[in-house]
């Protein structure tokens, strides 16, 4: 087949063990991003295969109808940035695998990555040697403090067991099935919504983005933060009601630690949440590692093989296949 791969910025997977998996096919590997359908259309117009990597590049009706070669997208996870039904009336299956047993040890790294950061203030005091100064302030310790999760998933799992091991306590809320899971194995439920958002020290979400969890976290569950609590944030984006982390940091009253956006790549400079002092901002990296993604794209270099082979798996929308 011929498979086009999307937006490996930095050549990473042609150098990773997964990479061989696709020795049998051609494949082209586009290392930036065009945004524009019309042109990214005219780059893959021979593609028999897409591989997204994740939400880097949306893929709809303007898009896929320009690809009569196109047959199959693979992909991993969620996909909020593919429209399933274009896809379906182009003949062409999306295959994604939604059931990976293994957790995203990358994002959960990075999770406990951003709040040590953020309480030992390690951007502000690098800065502040690199620029011939010394200390630049006083940051806080982990341990004793509440660290309150939100989603009882597999990568919330891992970041629980980082931060027990540091000495902090965790309390948890999820959705109602999430909160049974988590008493019937012992854990800390939060008395009640409200009480989970005031009694945590940091807040951390792990939930994914589907419409009904779409502006999961709202202004309000904001303002019941205490004072200079901690909001987390390496899901995405939407989970949280649009601007109500904006307005909440721009009152100067809790801190922030982002990993995502609402426009990625985020061009606006003036955003604030990479202008203010209160907030941490990294450009959603916490699934870039090249761990990560040798896990992520065997799983989607699967796809291609079995769908090469007349026997494809993880099909989103296999009324097309049959």
């Amino acid at each position: 087949m011929k498979i086009h791969i999307l937006d490996d910025w930095f050549d990473t997977l042609r150098g990773l063990p997964c990479f061989e998996k696709l020795s049998e096919h051609e494949v082209t590997v586009w290392t930036d991003h065009e945004p524009d359908p019309e042109k990214l259309a005219e780059r893959v117009q021979e593609a028999e295969g897409l591989v997204l990597f994740r939400e880097r590049t949306k893929v709809g009706a303007d898009l896929v109808s320009k690809l009569p070669n196109l047959k199959l997208i693979s992909q991993r996870s969620v996909y909020p940035h593919v429209d399933v039904a274009a896809c379906t009336q182009n003949d062409v299956l999306l295959c994604s695998n939604m059931h990976s047993g293994t957790p995203s040890y990358a994002a959960a790294e990075h999770t406990l990555a951003l709040i040590l950061a953020s309480y030992r203030q390690i951007p502000a005091q690098t800065a502040s040697i690199k620029a011939g100064q010394w200390q630049s302030g006083v940051g806080r310790t982990l341990r004793g403090r509440t660290l309150g999760l939100y989603g009882y998933g597999r990568i919330a799992g891992a970041v629980a067991g980082y931060a027990k091991a540091i000495g902090m306590n965790v309390q948890w809320w999820s959705s109602e099935e999430g909160r049974a899971r988590a008493e019937a194995a012992g854990e800390t439920v939060a008395a009640s919504r409200a009480a989970f958002f005031a009694t945590s020290d940091i807040v951390s979400l792990h939930v994914r983005l589907k419409p009904e969890t779409r502006g999961l976290v709202t202004a309000q569950d904001l303002a019941q933060m205490q004072p200079r609590a901690l909001f987390v944030n390496t899901s995405r984006s939407g989970l949280v009601a649009q601007g109500a982390l904006e307005e909440e940091i721009a009152q100067s009253r809790i801190h922030a630690a982002v990993d995502v956006f609402d426009h990625e790549p985020l061009s606006d400079t003036s955003n604030i949440l990479l202008t203010h002092p209160n907030v941490l901002a990294t450009p959603h990296i916490g699934f870039v590692t090249e761990d990560e993604f040798d896990m992520q794209f065997s799983d989607i270099f699967d796809q291609i093989n079995a769908y090469s082979a007349g026997a494809p798996i993880h099909m989103i929308n296999p009324e097309v296949y049959s």
